[in-house]
């Protein structure tokens, strides 16, 4: 029995050591960020095979709920957390870290872009979203209907874009044909259509999915090029944040020193984004 006893007692001590060794971090949130940190977590890895990484999508609404309410170690957010989150969570203290920028960008279907409409200002794209204009014809393009592509409430893209293009973060879209979730599933809509008009991550163009220049009012063309970007010539830009509950430690904090060194700010200008040293 006494043997018994005692190696009962190893066993139990050799698995709270395996399970203190492959400590896992787990991580959700906007589907803008989710390229960046899947790559740095596989590369992550490589060096720190102790510790496991879990990496699941749902928009930043997700990253900042799941973290306020404990479920997750990082979450990840392509906006402001509003004052409605902070209050939702009192005992929470969410800090916000940045990993990069990004611009969000009005696309169209290469067909639209090809017949010449390139450049749109503010206030054509305002008028879209409020239903106010419907065929691009309007526009001194095709003869089509306009196919508007808007995004699931919460989603960070469409509180960046809704708050220069209506105003308001969370305005209701009246012309909006469809309500989508993901960069992927509106960047593939967005290819089917040969009519639509959509907002994305500029990492998220591609010769099916066109960026429109933005013509401000002064006459001011500005095109979605990295260079606007980064000089923050692009009306509407962005922070691309990772947030933890209070200053993150141990293998979390290992993590997040990862995706700030020069290693991990490759990876974020590889994914399409610009690092936070440009």
């Amino acid at each position: 029995m006494k043997h018994s006893y005692s190696l009962f007692l190893l066993l139990v001590i050799l698995i709270l050591n395996s399970c203190d060794k492959k400590q896992a971090i787990n991580i959700a949130g906007s589907t803008t960020v989710l390229p960046i940190i899947s790559i740095a977590a596989e590369e992550f890895r490589k060096t720190n095979p102790d510790i496991g990484i879990i990496v699941n999508e749902g928009g930043s609404g997700v990253g900042v709920n799941q973290l306020g309410e404990g479920k997750i170690n990082i979450g990840l957010v392509s906006r402001d957390i509003t004052q409605e989150e902070i209050k939702a969570y009192p005992n929470v203290t969410f800090n916000t870290i940045s990993i990069g920028k990004d611009a969000v960008v009005p696309v169209v279907s290469s067909e639209i872009y090809n017949s010449g409409i390139t450049t749109l200002t503010l206030e054509n794209i305002a008028k879209i979203y409020r239903g106010e204009i419907k065929n691009w014809k309007d526009l001194n393009g095709p003869d089509k209907e306009i196919l508007v592509v808007d995004k699931e409430a919460s989603r960070g893209t469409r509180h960046v874009f809704m708050e220069i293009i209506l105003g308001d973060k969370e305005a209701i879209a009246s012309g909006a044909d469809l309500v989508l979730g993901s960069n992927n599933e509106e960047q593939t809509a967005i290819v089917q259509s040969d009519a639509a008009i959509g907002m994305l991550s500029n990492a998220w163009l591609n010769e099916d999915v066109k960026g429109l220049n933005i013509k401000m009012l002064d006459g001011t063309v500005i095109e979605p090029t990295l260079e606007n970007i980064i000089n923050n010539k692009f009306p509407i830009n962005r922070d691309l944040l990772i947030v933890t509950n209070a200053e993150p430690t141990g293998e979390v904090k290992k993590f997040i020193e990862y995706l700030l060194s020069s290693e991990g700010q490759i990876i974020v200008e590889e994914a399409g984004y610009v690092g936070i040293n440009q």
